[in-house]
């Protein structure tokens, strides 16, 4: 079985791993009936409405 001769740094851990390892933002679009920003198909928080239907109640803020 292989062994590592000496202790892989902390820096060159993370830089091996840098190229997938990281923080994305999530991708967001405009809700076409509100205007506001969203998840892709998902029902809009702020109206409430998916694919021109109401799908939840949304309380006034």
């Amino acid at each position: 079985m292989a062994v590592p001769k000496r202790k892989l740094s902390k820096s060159r851990k993370r830089t091996r791993r840098g190229g997938h390892v990281r923080n994305t933002t999530m991708a967001t679009q405009a809700c076409p009936r509100c205007g506001s920003p969203k998840l892709p198909h998902r029902v809009c928080g702020e109206c409430g409405f998916y694919r021109g239907q109401k799908r939840i109640e949304v309380e006034d803020r």
